[in-house]
């Protein structure tokens, strides 16, 4: 790529990057379909990028990537009961809240590759409710830590649905099959024998 052509890249790269950051330009149409695109663009023409370029757009995408983790880990916020603290998401794994009767359930999940600390094969969920004195039921001390997910070669100590496949990450489940995985794990309470509506959803990724 041309020197102008990467300057060009690069600046349009930063433009929406700060876009995304700010609540008055967010609204602008296709963002998301644009920036996808100059992604693609910078893929396809990487090679022809000197050390220096390279860095400079390396430091513009990570501090986009912060930008977007900090917002998707606020998708689970605000739901019922706000008497309970937000559970923290393990990091390589991620954790999928539904909240029924006024009682908030969250599933900790681990990626392809991690296990988790403790067996919990019968623990699918926990629990935070006023029957819980709204603190979360967990295998660790207090707090809001559910789970935590360590590299693993083997993965025995959950249920066989608190793990994404090897070719479904988190953020891959998150993007492509929202819907569907939503549903199962309505499906998956309802076969726990917890019944009613469910409320808040949602998907947060470590």
């Amino acid at each position: 790529m041309a020197l102008q052509g990467t300057f060009v890249w690069l600046s349009s790269l930063a433009v929406l990057s700060f876009a995304i950051a700010q609540d008055d330009t967010c609204s602008r149409p296709k963002l998301e379909e644009d920036l996808s695109a100059l992604l693609k663009l910078g893929g396809e023409c990487s090679g022809a990028w000197s050390s220096v370029q390279t860095a400079t757009i390396l430091q513009s995408l990570r501090n986009l990537t912060d930008v977007l983790q900090k917002q998707q880990l606020k998708d689970c916020q605000l739901a019922e009961p706000k008497n309970c603290t937000e559970a923290k998401v393990p990091e390589n794994g991620g954790l999928a809240c539904v909240t029924v009767a006024n009682k908030r359930y969250c599933k900790p999940m681990c990626n392809h590759g991690y296990d988790f600390d403790f067996i919990r094969r019968s623990r699918v969920f926990e629990e935070c409710s006023e029957q819980t004195g709204y603190k979360w039921q967990t295998q660790y001390i207090g707090g809001n830590r559910l789970a935590v997910c360590n590299e693993a070669k083997i993965q025995v100590s959950g249920a066989k649905t608190a793990y994404f496949p090897e070719d479904q990450s988190c953020l891959t489940t998150k993007s492509t099959l929202h819907s569907s995985f939503i549903e199962n794990l309505t499906t998956e309470l309802k076969n726990l024998g917890i019944q009613g509506e469910t409320q808040s959803s949602c998907l947060v990724c470590g």
